[in-house]
């Protein structure tokens, strides 16, 4: 007869377990939905192709087509995003205070399990001890899972004592042993368990939530950014620059460690650098003509600084400073001073990207569209079937050789997937994008169950599908391909736009030939000076610091262009493999572990390399020039900007487009409540 304990314990497993099966469930019920979806809109274009009698062998084509849109919806890289997370207060308090008693035993175990894996082995002290702190103690009885495959995971763990399994498809593939961490994963996103982990005897393990985890480095990041900023605004002669610039400084401030005795200026010496002591304290020396000893001339404590002339061009050192006990500096180099203050001051940055933003004026909607309804339209055929609904070809009644594309969007599934403000976020960004570069978003419809999306169509596939039929691109085709992408980035960023998802599936051709950037649920308007925290995007073109949870900005797209360019070159991606966990931990590892083939020239190499800087600052096109950068490089030599803006340059690739004929369109969206819906609050 078990104890009041055991009993108890039993209960915990029994509403865990059911826990995990009701996950299960509302996952599978959500993939039964997608997939109702998949079958009602290949039904439907079945039977768009039988009532066609001008094609020949209307059941074959059906299942070509029908076969082909599946291939592409399971070819397509997934996009990631996980739940929206915003430092409230409420949740940075609470964290705060959580700290779970542990042993220094205990201590020691989670930091040496930290330090053995790849992805929390880059966390600072101040981060590590956070998520220690956090970390709770659970125990899990022989022959109970852990966690099973297939349920949706949302913490990691780290074994302290016991022994557990870890099975794929009832198979045994590693045994975990105390001071082994596992999950992690989960503390980036919503990911599904692609294996089993079971206690083989009564275990005891450590364990942090995603929540817990991305607020304790979200905190750091902010506590150690708000520090920064507060050291420069303490300074006199920086008081007079505006926030903007003063926020941009403290990112490129850099840490510096001194032990006692270290001379951090050494007097005569030349140098660039200005310091800021973060803590500890100084002393300030001179060695005088005709003297051996040297004069004490003061001591400087936290908050002061010193080397402030090394900012106006004075090379030659006149003093010693000499570190006291442990100190910590904050500094900057010269170049590094003078680029943010001329660039942000001046202005000059941003006139750079007006430059490109402004080319092409904005053209109005055309007259025929300002008043249309949704039953305006009639539906050609389906394009492509997504996560969540459908892309149709779609033509006005009226005027059948306006050709447009309706993404018609399930709002039950977009709710499921917590996607409403990304999804509310991109209709508002793209609505007010007039660029040559971005496919173009005319109008929002909305009924109970549906958004429709009326867009441009873009009828010459995406690089996804020229990458497939090829291989991979030569230079001169990846180079006018990447320069579209350079002018639509150019243009977001201007607007203060990251897009976090450039990828080939993500760029189409438009009839002409010519690029453009489609409309992604990664897509936010992030102030300038300030980051972001979500981790989004698609794994292997992720810059190091989303998946670090660092904090990101536009920089982090600089690296998917850097990522982008590869591809297209190669035909593969640099961060490559069947692991999802192992292609983020060699992206954390950076692109100089990475070995070039041989069909990248030495050009593409040197911009990929200068894109794919795993420290976001020293990216090209994160300075003050901007874009400017990238389109001066070496890789771009003879090519004509103005061209492509103008759109006189032949593009690589003609598309073949056949225009569908007015009796291949013979299906109509519903009209029942629906309303031409521009005001994002309504959904």
């Amino acid at each position: 007869m078990g104890t009041l304990r055991d009993l108890q314990f039993a209960l915990q497993l029994k509403i865990e377990e059911l826990r995990q099966r009701d996950t299960l469930i509302d996952e599978l019920e959500l993939e039964l939905d997608t997939k109702d979806e998949l079958i009602r809109r290949l039904q439907e274009e079945l039977d768009r192709y039988r009532t066609t009698v001008s094609l020949p062998g209307p059941s074959a084509v059906s299942a070509a087509a029908s076969a082909q849109i599946e291939d592409k919806l399971r070819a397509k890289r997934q996009t990631v995003i996980s739940e929206p997370f915003s430092p409230d207060p409420v949740t940075l308090a609470m964290v705060s205070h959580k700290s779970c008693d542990k042993s220094q035993e205990s201590w020691r175990l989670i930091k040496a399990a930290f330090l053995k894996n790849d992805l929390l082995k880059k966390l600072n002290e101040e981060e590590a001890r956070g998520i220690a702190a956090c970390m709770y103690r659970t125990t899990i009885n022989q022959g109970c899972f852990v966690f099973q495959e297939g349920t949706i995971g949302d913490r990691a763990y780290v074994l302290e004592e016991g022994r557990l399994d870890v099975t794929k498809d009832g198979q045994k593939m590693l045994r975990v042993e105390p001071e082994d961490m596992f999950g992690e994963l989960a503390l980036l996103y919503d990911c599904t368990n692609t294996y089993s982990v079971s206690a083989q005897t009564d275990s005891k393990l450590w364990v942090i939530d995603r929540k817990s985890y991305q607020t304790v480095l979200m905190q750091c990041g902010l506590s150690r950014r708000a520090h920064s900023v507060e050291l420069l605004r303490s300074l006199s002669f920086l008081q007079s620059l505006p926030e903007d610039v003063i926020m941009k400084m403290s990112d490129h401030m850099k840490e510096a460690k001194y032990t006692d005795g270290n001379y951090i200026i050494r007097q005569g010496d030349t140098g660039d650098t200005f310091y800021i002591i973060s803590k500890g304290q100084v002393t300030v020396t001179e060695k005088q003509p005709g003297h051996e000893e040297q004069v004490v001339l003061s001591e400087l404590c936290e908050r002061q600084w010193f080397g402030e002339k090394a900012l106006c061009g004075d090379d030659i050192r006149t003093m010693n400073v000499i570190a006291i006990g442990e100190v910590t500096c904050l500094i900057i180099d010269r170049e590094t001073f003078n680029d943010i203050t001329d660039g942000l001051v001046t202005g000059s940055c941003h006139k750079v990207q007006r430059s490109h933003a402004t080319k092409v004026k904005p053209n109005e909607d055309p007259a025929l569209l300002a008043s249309s309804t949704l039953s305006d339209f009639q539906i050609i055929h389906t394009l492509e079937v997504g996560e969540f609904g459908h892309i149709d070809l779609v033509q006005l009644k009226s005027n059948i050789k306006h050709i447009f594309a309706m993404r018609v969007l399930k709002k039950k599934l977009i709710l499921k997937h917590s996607e409403r403000e990304h999804i509310r976020r991109e209709g508002r960004i793209l609505i007010e994008a007039y660029n040559p570069f971005i496919v173009r978003l005319h109008k929002v419809f909305g009924d109970v169950e549906h958004l429709y999306f009326l867009t441009e169509a873009c009828s010459g596939g995406d690089l996804s599908d020229l990458l497939k039929d090829k291989g991979n691109l030569d230079e001169c085709t990846t180079r006018f391909y990447t320069a579209c992408v350079v002018e639509a980035l150019a243009f977001l960023h201007y607007q203060g736009v990251i897009y976090r998802d450039v990828k080939p599936e993500n760029v189409v051709l438009d009839e002409h030939g010519y690029a453009k950037l489609i409309g992604s649920r990664c897509m936010k308007r992030v102030e300038v000076g300030k980051r972001t925290w979500t981790f989004c995007g698609t794994v292997g073109y992720m810059a190091p610091e989303i998946i670090l949870n660092k904090g990101h900005s536009i920089s982090a797209d600089l690296w998917s262009l850097g990522v982008f360019v590869f591809e297209l070159l190669s035909g593969r991606l640099p961060f490559d493999d069947a692991d999802q966990m192992k292609i983020l931990t060699t992206t954390i590892h950076g692109i100089d572990q990475i070995k070039f083939p041989e069909i990248i020239s030495k050009d593409a190499c040197a911009l990929i390399n200068k894109l794919c800087r795993s420290n976001p600052l020293e990216r090209l096109g994160s300075r003050k020039n901007g874009v400017m950068d990238i389109q001066k490089h070496e890789w771009f030599e003879g090519f004509s900007w103005d061209g492509l803006c103008k759109k006189t340059l032949t593009p690589p690739v003609i598309p073949k487009v056949q225009h569908p004929l007015e009796s291949s369109a013979c299906a109509f969206y519903s009209e029942s409540s629906v309303k031409q819906c521009m005001n994002w609050d309504d959904f």
